[in-house]
């Protein structure tokens, strides 16, 4: 059995950053670009939970991932048929790790380094939330904003014959319009709920950006991944022309805040509500865990149960 004493818990002095989150700023336009046109007013940000703990489940999870290279999962949405039935809709995606600590590769470092003040925003926040990135113009965001935000993430780790199955509610950021859209507004109101301060750094939180946050998940794209949100509206026919002529396949930006990439690209970040484990590492005595979040969705709470698998 895997107790929830397993996990590791991050004991930080967090007093006096707590009592200024919520007057902080911040900036949303920082960049060294003005291409992409993004809302350069200034935002209040939420104030992130003041829960100083992991929740029990995610130091397993992130060292079965670690072990994983190139993981990814299958996501699923609920859409509608053309009878306005509710339908599941799945697709595999990479998974980018827990929001917001994504671990850049050495050249998408470089381009943050080049291309966006301070090479990105100072490490201040953790959170238990999983990441993924989409095109805006693809299915899941609406099926998301018609059904609750309702989510389920699975990861199958065949090497560690384990499943994880993680459910809640997914966000979408990165809306070039800033906080003047109102998803995206929310987005960030949602995500914010369940962020949390690392340690004592008062002093940086009015340098982090909600919009250094995404531009951090487009740089670790390569360049022709990048170029994949300057393609042709994904499900059109082919046989369709593009209404803009910038709009074709195979091309690299390297660009970080090229406008029309960045005008479709989003994170979605999934707040987990109901985490089950499956370990079939010994089949002939499978174990299955689930933990479900009680009182309140800061991931303050955690139940644990085994059950049979």
């Amino acid at each position: 059995m895997v107790p929830a004493s397993a996990s590791i818990g991050h004991q930080s002095s967090l007093q006096v950053a707590l009592r200024r989150l919520g007057a902080i700023k911040a900036n949303s336009g920082i960049s060294t670009s003005n291409s992409l046109g993004l809302s350069t007013k200034a935002v209040t940000m939420s104030t992130p939970s003041n829960n100083p703990q992991r929740a029990p489940w995610r130091d397993l999870l992130d060292s079965h991932l670690q072990q994983t290279p190139g993981y990814e999962f299958t996501i699923a949405t609920v859409g509608y048929d053309a009878q306005q039935r509710p339908v599941p809709r799945l697709r595999t995606c990479g998974c980018r790790g827990f929001f917001p600590e994504l671990e850049l590769h050495a050249k998408g470092q470089e381009a943050m380094d080049q291309q966006v003040e301070g090479g990105g925003n100072p490490p201040i926040f953790e959170s238990d939330m999983l990441s993924f990135t989409t095109d805006a113009r693809m299915d899941k965001l609406p099926q998301l904003e018609s059904s609750g935000h309702a989510i389920e993430a699975v990861f199958w780790l065949k090497d560690l014959m384990t499943q994880w199955r993680i459910k809640g509610t997914a966000y979408a950021i990165g809306n070039p319009s800033g906080e003047d859209a109102p998803e995206e507004k929310t987005s960030r109101t949602e995500i914010t709920k369940a962020l949390r301060v690392k340690g004592d750094t008062d002093s940086d939180i009015a340098k982090w950006t909600w919009q250094n946050a995404v531009t951090k998940y487009f740089a670790n794209h390569s360049p022709v991944a990048r170029g994949s949100f300057r393609n042709p509206p994904p499900g059109q026919p082919r046989s369709s022309n593009p209404n803009q002529s910038d709009l074709k396949l195979g091309q690299s930006v390297f660009d970080l805040h090229d406008p029309v990439a960045r005008a479709n690209f989003r994170v979605v970040v999934i707040r987990p509500e109901e985490v089950e484990c499956l370990d079939l590492t010994d089949q002939e005595d499978g174990k299955r865990w689930n933990w479900t979040l009680i009182g309140g969705n800061d991931g303050s709470q955690w139940n644990e149960v085994e059950v049979w698998p």
